[in-house]
């Protein structure tokens, strides 16, 4: 049965509304989002990628069913062209993770306001964002011009065993990790949960009302702090662990079957 209650929907992109099989959204999602936003509810995304490089959603922002967009994990958050929360990372630490990287041999991706340039890019790299995130390419430079701009996220590409290390020399920083072989960087606090909690906040959504959906480590925070925080099928052991429904996998419908499962559809 129908749920009446206007909820806000954040959604992950990738592994959540987007396939990583076949690099679009299912028309089964396309379908139930439509259906959502026809019951009165927002519909927001919650993802990692800054919006230069969201790419992939054309359909869904063509039928105009995209509210509001909390971007980087958090860090920038806009509806439309009013940007409701932005926070660079202090530049004392981007200058030391820049540093870092460039004397380890660390690739890493600087992400501004409006760009986003990569330093030292290697095979894994180009692996990830051209054949994986099928993102178009990015322009290449040095790590002094790369952090000239005020930094509001940056990948970096090393592993677990070294991030406890790095990440107490960078006490400013949140680390988001959704991949193994590399992390994301913003600002202390800036999560995807601090992000939708921006944006019920501005639509005057209460929190218990709120409904997160994500696959990978750096959705845990949302799905958390989300009224009901849902794991796709696909979703790994530790996401799945914190969320409060499982449905089945993005290929397999995950996200009409959460929507009719939760009545919201």
């Amino acid at each position: 049965m129908k749920n009446s209650t206007k909820r806000a929907l954040f959604f992950d992109i990738d592994g959540t509304l987007v396939s990583f099989n076949t690099h679009k959204v299912p028309e089964s999602t396309v379908e139930a989002l439509r259906k959502a936003k026809s019951n009165g509810n927002f519909i927001f995304i919650s993802t990692g990628r800054p919006y230069v490089i969201i790419n992939n959603l054309k359909e869904l922002q063509d039928a105009g069913l995209i509210d509001g967009y909390v971007t980087m994990n958090g860090a920038y958050c806009f509806i439309g062209e009013k940007v409701l929360f932005k926070s660079a990372i202090p530049h004392s630490e981007v200058e030391l993770m820049a540093e870092i990287a460039e004397r380890e041999g660390y690739p890493s991706i600087f992400v501004s306001e409006n760009s986003m340039k990569v330093c030292i890019p290697d095979e894994e790299v180009r692996h990830i964002f051209y054949d994986f995130l099928h993102i178009d390419k990015m322009p290449e430079t040095t790590f002094s011009e790369a952090i000239k701009s005020e930094i509001y996220q940056m990948t970096v590409f090393f592993k677990e065993d070294v991030e406890l290390e790095i990440s107490q020399q960078l006490p400013s920083c949140e680390f988001n990790r959704w991949y193994p072989t590399f992390v994301d960087l913003t600002a202390k606090g800036n999560t995807k949960a601090h992000g939708i909690r921006v944006m019920a906040e501005y639509c005057g959504v209460a929190m218990k009302d709120t409904v997160a959906f994500g696959d990978g480590g750096n959705d845990i925070p949302m799905l958390i702090e989300a009224g009901i925080g849902v794991a796709m099928g696909n979703a790994s052991g530790n996401v799945k662990n914190v969320a409060d429904y499982v449905t089945t996998s993005v290929d397999e419908d995950g996200i009409q079957n959460a929507l009719i499962g939760l009545g919201i559809i």
